[in-house]
């Protein structure tokens, strides 16, 4: 007997052609496949006759939606479970018995994307049990190490250009479309000019300070606090965090309260920062302001695995750099909600009592964590890169394909 024919709605991804190559995959395996232009930037790729425009109201959605999955959808498509549009989304999925299928940037990168169902990160659907994700992990094979740079950036950011230049230009048509991005895109765009023209200033800065950091690393050991994205959901979402600033803010003035007088913290840059919170300033300040401002660095163009190397540990918001430096054997601390923030990877307490006694993870737990996540959470690939990309497709197809789709009386079909 043929498989069910399954309806699959498509809502925002990122700039790539990622999202129409796998749509055209589904429809050549013979099911249906539409996308909702929230946009004129979200056409982009997608041939006029898979595409649905949506130029109503936020209040609107909800309705628009339930209408469209009232049609027979039987699985909704997104990157990302943070923004409005796709939290609403994910919400009247539920409601109806929708599949919701949710992409994001691979936990254990370079080479991988995330691809759940329901929810990504802290809202992943995967167990928090240690001995439920040990029991799952028997008989799956080893993750390979992969190191090395990810995708281009210059790629990723000739399509996000091209991208938002089509959002400016049908802007009439969507008149209540706003982005879930902080900043006007063209004034990040600018922030991001800046902050190439001033790269080889910052990089000489950041060697310096490295370089006395790494040479005085026994005598002065220190925490490292890799920096997230400040329009990133998964600070606002699975933190009391408002913002990383906060997140900076709590991190120096523990350091202050809990550290031993030798300790240091590095706040490291986050390599896709757009450069418009001048953390170089930031970060200073609040060290002068707690009384600590000798022992707290910022770092920003300098690569994250020679600082981490010789880090004591790690204190992180719930970044999945934490999965890095639990793969390298550090100690990490969270300040949010992580779906690696499992007892024996990541300490429990208060992180006023991290820095003096900072615990080493049970690696036996994270290669565990590391299995279980390449088989039920991850595909290989990326969203850049033809041959990412085409890796990608094909495990994002075979994933899509192979669940069972369910009916909107709740039955599986």
């Amino acid at each position: 007997m043929a498989a069910p024919r399954r309806r699959f709605l498509f809502l925002q991804g990122l700039a790539s052609p990622f999202f129409a190559r796998l749509g055209a995959a589904l429809a050549e395996a013979g099911h249906g496949v539409e996308k909702i232009a929230f946009n004129g930037g979200d056409a982009m790729f997608w041939p006029p006759d898979r595409i649905r425009d949506y130029a109503g109201t936020p209040e609107d959605w909800p309705a628009s939606l339930a209408a469209m999955f009232a049609e027979g959808v039987t699985d909704l498509v997104l990157f990302g479970d943070g923004r409005p549009y796709h939290a609403t989304a994910l919400a009247v999925a539920r409601a109806y018995g929708v599949a919701s299928w949710v992409f994001e940037e691979g936990y254990l990168r370079p080479g991988t994307i995330a691809l759940e169902r329901g929810g990504v990160n802290a809202a992943s659907p995967l167990p928090r049990d240690p001995e439920v994700i040990r029991a799952m992990a028997q008989g799956l094979p080893p993750v390979p190490r992969e190191d090395g740079p990810g995708e281009p950036f210059p790629r990723r950011a000739a399509l996000d250009i091209a991208y938002n230049l089509r959002v400016a230009a049908a802007r009439r048509r969507f008149p209540h479309w706003r982005t879930h991005r902080g900043w006007n895109v063209f004034h990040e765009y600018l922030g991001w000019a800046r902050r190439g023209a001033l790269k080889p200033l910052r990089e000489r800065s950041s060697a310096r300070a490295m370089t006395q950091l790494l040479a005085e690393a026994e005598a002065h050991p220190f925490i490292l606090f890799p920096l997230q994205l400040e329009g990133d959901f998964q600070v606002r979402r699975h933190s009391d965090l408002a913002t990383v600033r906060h997140g900076v803010e709590r991190a120096i003035a523990s350091l202050a309260r809990g550290a031993p007088p030798s300790m240091r913290l590095v706040v490291k840059g986050h390599p896709l920062d757009n450069g418009l919170v001048p953390w170089a300033r930031i970060v200073p300040r609040i060290a002068a302001r707690e009384g600590v401002v000798e022992r707290v660095f910022y770092l920003d163009e300098v690569a994250y695995g020679p600082l981490l190397a010789a880090s004591r540990g790690v204190l992180t918001i719930n970044s999945t750099a934490g999965l890095q430096a639990l793969r390298e054997g550090k100690p990490v601390a969270l300040m949010g909600r992580a779906l690696y923030g499992l007892p024996g990877l990541v300490w429990q307490g208060e992180i006023d009592g991290f820095w003096a006694a900072p615990a080493t993870p049970d690696m036996t737990l994270v290669d565990a964590l590391r299995r279980v996540l390449m088989v039920h959470a991850l595909i290989p690939g990326g969203f850049f890169t033809e041959a990412a990309i085409e890796r990608a497709v094909v495990g994002a197809t075979a994933r899509l394909l192979a669940a069972v789709p369910v009916l909107h009386d709740g039955v599986d079909a």
